[in-house]
């Protein structure tokens, strides 16, 4: 038995000890259609639904999310990896008592973690089980192999597109490229589509469809339908005033739909389970290391 195997096999074991979190990871083929709002508001409306929420903002080098929430953290991942800070000390308490840990921004060596420093972070973060319902892990944009790494050790996964067709082909560019690697697994893997910026449910709606289609015809990939958030003003305003537009504007457009999503993503959560098994966060970031591996083998 390998030690990539030995790990697994550990961590399963705790895993069926210990009652794990649920692990969304929210991620997009291109910047700029909202993915870090549509995280954020997430996190926001499911808190309202009972769950102790928590996003980990895995957009190293970027810092969107403590933008859109208008909180600088004191502390970010690179300070429990690099400067003897304790998970507790690193999560930042949000709106809504939602929590948030930091990626930093600017930082070079979370981007470049070894597999080793990956297992150590892994091994930290285990903690997160116990203080979390939810797991909101924010990737960067796009098909870098940083991005795919995290979606293709994901076992949830929530890909947000817009009507727009340099949109909707990156978003078809990501689960190509994401199908061809072979670490992801299509039957460990559900990734469900949101439609944002539409004029209407049903303009969300047919945009899934035509997306779904071509993934089903092309790539032999199912995806869900998670659902549409029309174009809202509200949201440019809010995101100005450095505040969810769930907690600025409830009543808006976009904050319904976001909570009906959230609404959703609870009411099957019974259902998910019994389908996938919830993993938590440290089968996460078991696969990364694993993928790590994998590609210094292939290196060597």
């Amino acid at each position: 038995m390998d030690q990539a195997e030995e790990l697994r096999r550990m961590i399963e074991k705790q895993n069926q000890q210990k009652d794990v979190a649920r692990v969304i990871t929210v991620t997009s083929g291109k910047g700029g259609v909202g993915k870090s709002n549509i995280s954020v508001n997430l996190a926001v409306q499911l808190s309202r639904l009972g769950k102790r929420v928590i996003i980990l903002d895995a957009d190293f080098g970027l810092a969107n999310v403590e933008i859109m929430l208008g909180i600088r953290p004191k502390y970010n991942l690179a300070d429990l990896m690099f400067h003897g800070k304790t998970l507790r000390e690193i999560i930042t308490e949000g709106p809504q008592n939602i929590g948030f840990i930091s990626g930093g921004s600017g930082i070079d060596e979370l981007a470049n973690l070894s597999r080793v420093q990956l297992d150590d972070l892994r091994k930290m973060l285990y903690e997160l089980d116990d203080l979390a319902d939810v797991i909101i892990v924010d990737t960067g944009a796009g098909i870098s192999d940083s991005v795919l790494e995290f979606v293709a050790a994901s076992s949830e996964v929530i890909l947000v597109t817009t009507p727009e067709p340099t949109s909707i082909t990156d978003a078809y560019a990501l689960l190509k490229t994401l199908v061809k690697r072979s670490q992801f697994s299509i039957d460990d893997t559900i990734i469900k589509i949101v439609s944002n910026r539409v004029d209407s449910i049903l303009e969300g709606k047919e945009l899934y469809n035509k997306l779904s289609m071509v993934v089903q015809n092309y790539l032999h990939l199912n995806v869900e339908f998670l659902g549409a958030i029309p174009m809202d003003m509200n949201v440019s305003k809010a995101v100005i005033k450095q505040k969810p537009v769930s907690l600025a504007y409830p009543n808006s457009d976009a904050a319904k739909a976001m909570y009906e999503m959230a609404n959703v993503l609870c009411n099957e959560a019974v259902v998910e389970e019994e389908k996938h098994k919830k993993k938590g966060i440290s089968h996460l970031f078991s696969n990364l290391v694993k993928f790590k591996k994998n590609r210094s083998s292939l290196n060597d």
